[in-house]
């Protein structure tokens, strides 16, 4: 997977991670930046991808579509597809543009529009990377929960970057015992939980 990687999507990749670290620098108010994840949790997404079970395939947060890629990578061998919510226009377009120069659009759908008023029907979850603003993500996790397929997985941006933020939200996710949860320290920390086979 990591090793025929197409050029194509490399290409799309060190493009947005080429404008993410100027909107960092820049100035580029934060709701406008791409706010993208490290490449090493684009990479642990795809191995976490490519090892979840059969079911739906899920983001909430799509901003250009640089976690879409990585998560694409994993599917595109499987025959599957990611379904990929994003709230805003400007990066719903962005995120489409990526795809396309990336020779992915078969791969990745993405729906414009709050993830939250989708994820109670949709059943049998296999795999969510969440990365969508911080006072969702509560919402998002108690609809997913019950929705996960056995051995499905919810992995979490930002537990350790925003720590305060998501204590409730990650100690919740800790005591729930419908899933198996854990902090994995890589980017900016990633909640991963996995709901036990039946």
């Amino acid at each position: 997977m990591f090793h025929d990687i197409p050029e194509s999507v490399m290409e799309q990749m060190r493009t947005l991670e080429e404008i993410d670290a100027r909107d960092r620098e820049d100035g580029t108010p934060v709701h406008q930046r791409l706010r993208q994840i490290p490449k090493e949790t684009g990479r642990f997404l795809a191995l976490m991808a490519a090892s979840a079970p059969p079911g739906l395939f899920l983001e909430i947060g799509t901003s250009a579509g640089y976690s879409s890629l990585w998560i694409a990578l994993a599917l595109r061998r499987r025959g599957l597809k990611l379904t990929s919510y994003e709230i805003l226009e400007e990066k719903t377009l962005l995120a489409r543009d990526s795809l396309e120069k990336a020779g992915l659009t078969e791969v990745v759908e993405i729906v414009q529009g709050d993830a939250r008023k989708h994820l109670k029907q949709r059943k049998g979850v296999a795999f969510c990377f969440l990365d969508a603003e911080k006072d969702v993500y509560a919402q998002c996790y108690e609809s997913l929960v019950p929705n996960l397929a056995p051995g499905g997985l919810i992995i979490a941006d930002n537990v350790t970057s925003h720590k305060e933020l998501l204590k409730g939200f990650t100690d919740r996710a800790m005591s729930d015992v419908r899933v198996d949860s854990m902090i994995v320290r890589i980017g900016k920390g990633l909640l991963l939980c996995r709901r036990p086979e039946d």
